[in-house]
């Protein structure tokens, strides 16, 4: 199957997964949270990616049920959190390669 038409079969997934929900108008980043889920799986553990995912989709949604997200909407609260995540990975990758337990400073 080609990149192209999986992109095609995952946007239809999420309109479909965004109607039954009962949440249309939803604005999914696919390829952001496509790229968070394999670098978390890379640099963590495979079984990071899909909680990794949802913690921050929580996240997004908590700032938009908050009112904080601005004029940019959901992308905007999801590329906030996500760029979270991408800088624990890279912290995590970066100390285990100098031989760290790979918990970065100041995560709980």
């Amino acid at each position: 199957m080609s990149v192209d038409n999986e992109m095609q079969i995952l946007s239809e997934w999420c309109e479909q997964l965004a109607r039954a929900l009962e949440i249309p108008d939803l604005d999914v980043d696919q390829e952001l949270l496509l790229d968070l889920a394999r670098k978390s799986a890379d640099q963590v553990i495979h079984a990071a990616a899909p909680v990794t995912a949802s913690m921050v989709g929580y996240v997004a949604g908590h700032e938009a049920g908050r009112g904080n997200i601005g004029s940019g909407g959901s992308r905007e609260a999801t590329a906030r959190a996500a760029d979270i995540a991408f800088r624990l990975c890279e912290n995590r990758a970066s100390s285990s390669t100098e031989g760290g337990s790979g918990s970065p400073a100041g995560a709980t």
